[in-house]
C-alpha cells in the first residue's frame, strides 16, 4: 500500500489547525486520488467533511472496506448512521467495532442508544451496563441507562441512575430534567418540579425542561404555571409540536378557557404545523371500487396499559376477521407490555414506528395504502398528529383519545355520540365533521372486578363521596364546589384516589382546609393495582366529578363497581365528557347544567338512600344494556360510518356530519 509521507500530511494538518475546512477537503480529495488505497487518506478527507458539517458517509464506508480491521473506522461509520437516523446500519457497524475491540465503552454506549431508538430497551439496558462496566464513572451512559430505565417502567432504578450522573456531573442539565421525569411518573411531583427547576437554573433557554416543567405543574393542579411554561417552550421554539399540544390538552382544564378561544388555539395548532405542508399534501388516486376492502389504520401511543386499551380492545376484537377490512396498527409506545401482546393478536399488521420522524411515518402510511387514517390520542401524550398534517390516507379520522378537535384540515371526522355532542350543538368548535356512533366507544370493564357491595351509607349513617380523577383536574375551584357539599352535610366524608406521593397532597389539602373542610375528613389513596382501586369503591356512595374536564374511564369503573357519578356539564366539548355515562345507563338526573344545581343533586342522596341503593345493586346490568356494553354494536356501527366515509371520498364528495343509528 502507497501510504502517505509526512510531507503529505503536515500541511493538511496545518490546515486543519488553521480552520480552514475547507482547503483542507480540497488537499485531502488529491491526497486520496494519490493513495487510492490508504485508508489512512481516506479518513483526513472524513475529518475534512465532518469538519465541515458535509455528509461523509460515502466516506466512511469506503474507510471501513480499506481498514476492516479498524473498530475506531467502524465506530464512526455508526455514529454518522445513528445521525441520519439508518438505525439497523448503526447496530450493525458498532457490533462491528466491538467484536474488534470488546473494551470499547463509546460503541457499547452508542449501540445502547441505537437499540433504545429502535424500541429494543432491554437490548440497550445491557449495552449501558457493559459501557459502565468498563467506564463506571461515565456520566452519559449513567443518563443514558436512567432514560432506558424509565421507558422500561422501572423508575425507582431510573431515579438511581440519573442521581449517579449528577453526582459525577452536577451540571449535567439533561441528567437533571431526565430525573424530573422520572419523579413526575412517580408521583413524586413537588420533587419532579424542583429538579425541572434546577435544570432551567443550569440551562435557561433549555425548552425541553420548560414543556416538562409544565407536565408537572399541571399534575399539580397548577394550570397558570403550567400554561406559562408550555408557552415559554414555544417561544424558545415555534414548532416545538409536543409543548404545543400540551398547552392545549391543560387550556382543556381551565374553566377560565371559553370556548371560542379553545377552538382558536386549536387551530393555530393547524396553522402552526399543518399549513407550510398543504401544498406538498399526495394526490391520493380515486379508488374505481368504493366497496372494496378498506385498509384501515389506527395510530396510538396508548395500546399498552392504559385508559385508551379499555375502549378500544373491546372493538379491534370484534373487527378481527372482517371480511371487508384489513387492519393495521401504527404504534408509538416503546414498551410492550401484556395488554399489547393481547392487542397484537388482534392485528394482522402492526408497525412499531417509536422513533420514525414524522415524514417518514407519513411516507410509510402511503406506501401501506391506508384508505382510512384513525388517531386515538389528539393531543395527547405519544400522538403523532403531525404526521396526520402530511395528510398521508385520503380519509382521516380522530377518535376516543381526546375529548375535542385536532384543529387539523386534514383530520376530515370525528367520533362521537349524541349524549356527548347533541347534533349541530358543537359543529362550530370542530375542524372536524362529527360523525355520531351509538356511543362514543364501549367500555371494557376488568375481568377480575370485585363484587359490588351494599351502599356503605346504609351502615355508616353518612354519605361518602369519592373522586378517582387525575390531580390536574382538581383545581381550587373543583374543591370549593365539592366542600360546600360537605359543608351542607357535617358528617360526609370523602375518598381521593390517584393521589401524589409525599408532599404532593399539600395543595390539595390546603384548599379543603380554606373552605373549612379538615384533614380528618378525607382519605387520601395514593395509586395502587387495579383490583385495590377498584375495591376503594366499596367505601365510596356518590362520586362527585371534576369540571371542566370531567372523568372518563375513571367514571366507567365507578359505574361498574356500583357507584353513579354525578357530573357538571359546559360549554366545551370536553366539559361534555360527564354526561355521556349517565345518560347511557338513564341517569340523566346525574347531570348537572350549573354549579347550583350540581350540589342540590348532590344534597339529595342523603336524604333518599333507599333509592341511590338500589340504583346501586342495578348499575352493572343497566351497562350491559347500554350501548356503552356493546362493543359488538358500536364496531358493526363504526365499520358501517368507515364505509360512508370511503364511499363518499371515491364519490368526490367533501365530508360531512351524519349520525349511524344503532341496528
Amino acid at each position: 500500500m502507497n501510504t502517505p509521507t509526512p510531507a503529505e500530511i503536515n500541511p493538511i494538518v496545518a490546515l486543519f489547525n488553521a480552520g480552514r475546512y475547507a482547503d483542507m477537503e480540497c488537499q485531502a480529495r488529491l491526497l486520496t486520488k494519490c493513495h487510492p488505497d490508504s485508508g489512512f487518506a481516506w479518513q483526513v478527507l472524513v475529518t475534512a467533511l465532518l469538519a465541515q458539517g458535509k455528509d461523509a458517509l460515502a466516506t466512511l464506508q469506503k474507510v471501513t472496506e480499506l481498514l476492516p480491521d479498524d473498530a475506531e473506522a467502524h465506530y464512526n461509520l455508526g455514529v454518522t448512521l445513528q445521525g441520519i437516523r439508518q438505525l439497523d446500519g448503526a447496530v450493525a457497524s458498532y457490533r462491528r467495532a466491538l467484536a474488534l475491540k470488546p473494551d470499547y465503552a463509546g460503541a457499547h454506549n452508542n449501540l445502547g442508544a441505537a437499540l433504545h431508538d429502535l424500541g429494543q430497551l432491554d437490548g440497550a439496558v445491557a449495552s449501558y451496563r457493559r459501557a459502565l462496566a468498563i467506564q463506571p464513572d461515565d456520566a452519559v451512559a449513567h443518563n443514558n441507562l436512567g432514560t432506558a430505565l424509565k421507558d422500561l417502567g422501572r423508575l425507582d432504578s431510573a431515579v438511581a441512575s440519573f442521581r449517579q450522573a449528577l453526582a459525577l456531573k452536577p451540571d449535567y442539565f439533561e441528567a437533571q430534567n431526565n430525573l424530573g421525569n422520572a419523579l413526575k411518573d412517580l408521583k413524586q411531583l413537588d420533587d419532579a418540579v424542583a429538579s425541572f427547576r434546577r435544570a432551567l437554573a443550569l440551562k435557561p433557554d433549555f425548552k425541553e425542561a420548560h414543556n416538562n416543567l409544565g407536565n408537572a405543574l399541571r399534575d399539580l393542579g397548577q394550570l397558570d404555571g403550567a400554561v406559562a411554561s408550555f408557552r415559554r417552550a414555544l417561544a424558545l421554539k415555534p414548532d416545538f409540536g409536543l409543548a404545543f399540544s400540551n398547552l392545549l390538552f391543560s387550556l382543556l382544564h381551565s374553566e377560565a378557557a371559553y370556548a371560542s378561544e379553545l377552538f382558536a388555539e386549536h387551530r393555530r395548532f393547524g396553522e402552526r404545523f399543518e399549513t407550510p405542508l398543504r401544498g406538498r399534501w399526495p394526490p391520493h388516486a380515486r379508488a374505481q371500487n368504493p366497496d372494496r376492502c378498506l385498509q384501515v389504520g389506527f395510530v396510538s401511543g396508548d395500546l399498552r396499559n392504559h385508559a385508551v386499551a379499555y375502549f378500544i380492545e373491546p372493538v379491534l376484537a370484534h373487527l378481527a376477521g372482517r371480511p371487508q377490512l384489513s387492519l393495521h396498527v401504527y404504534s408509538n409506545h416503546p414498551v410492550e407490555d401484556a395488554v399489547t401482546r393481547r392487542l397484537r393478536g388482534y392485528i394482522p399488521h402492526w408497525q412499531p414506528i417509536v422513533g420514525l420522524s414524522d415524514a417518514a411515518l407519513a411516507q410509510k402510511i402511503r406506501e401501506d395504502g391506508i384508505d382510512i387514517l384513525i388517531d386515538l390520542s389528539g393531543h395527547t401524550a405519544h400522538n403523532r398528529l403531525l404526521a396526520f398534517a402530511h395528510k398521508p390516507a385520503p380519509v382521516q379520522v380522530s377518535w376516543m383519545g381526546y375529548p375535542g378537535t385536532t384543529g387539523l384540515n386534514a383530520m376530515d371526522y370525528y367520533l362521537a355520540d349524541r349524549f356527548f355532542l347533541p347534533p349541530g350543538q358543537f359543529d362550530d368548535q370542530f375542524s372536524e365533521k362529527i360523525v355520531q356512533l351509538p356511543a362514543s366507544a364501549p367500555f371494557q370493564p376488568v375481568d377480575d372486578a370485585p363484587p359490588v357491595n351494599a351502599l356503605p351509607a346504609l351502615s355508616n349513617g353518612y354519605l361518602t363521596f369519592g373522586s378517582f380523577n387525575h390531580t390536574r383536574k382538581l383545581s381550587a375551584a373543583v374543591i370549593a364546589l365539592w366542600a360546600q357539599i360537605l359543608r351542607a352535610l357535617p358528617g360526609s366524608r370523602m375518598v381521593l384516589g390517584a393521589m401524589p406521593q409525599g408532599d404532593g397532597n399539600d395543595t390539595l389539602i390546603e384548599w379543603f382546609a380554606q373552605e373549612g373542610i379538615g384533614q380528618d375528613r378525607l382519605s387520601l389513596y395514593p395509586n395502587c393495582p387495579m383490583r385495590d382501586y377498584l375495591g376503594l369503591h366499596h367505601q365510596v356512595d356518590l362520586c362527585l366529578d371534576a369540571f371542566p374536564y370531567p372523568g372518563g374511564t375513571t367514571s366507567c369503573h365507578a359505574l361498574w363497581m356500583g357507584v353513579p357519578t354525578l357530573s357538571l356539564v359546559g360549554s366545551t366539548p370536553a366539559s361534555r365528557q360527564g354526561a355521556i355515562l349517565p345518560s347511557h345507563v338513564g341517569l340523566e338526573a346525574l347531570v348537572a347544567g350549573n354549579k347550583s344545581e350540581f350540589v342540590q343533586k348532590a344534597l339529595y342522596w342523603a336524604d333518599h338512600l333507599a333509592e341511590l341503593a338500589t340504583i346501586r345493586d342495578g348499575l352493572r346490568a343497566r351497562f350491559g344494556q347500554s350501548a356503552m356494553g356493546r362493543p359488538d354494536v358500536i364496531a358493526e356501527a363504526l365499520e358501517r360510518a368507515l364505509r360512508t366515509m370511503w364511499q363518499r371520498w371515491c364519490a368526490g364528495q367533501p365530508a360531512e356530519s351524519f349520525e349511524v343509528p344503532r341496528l
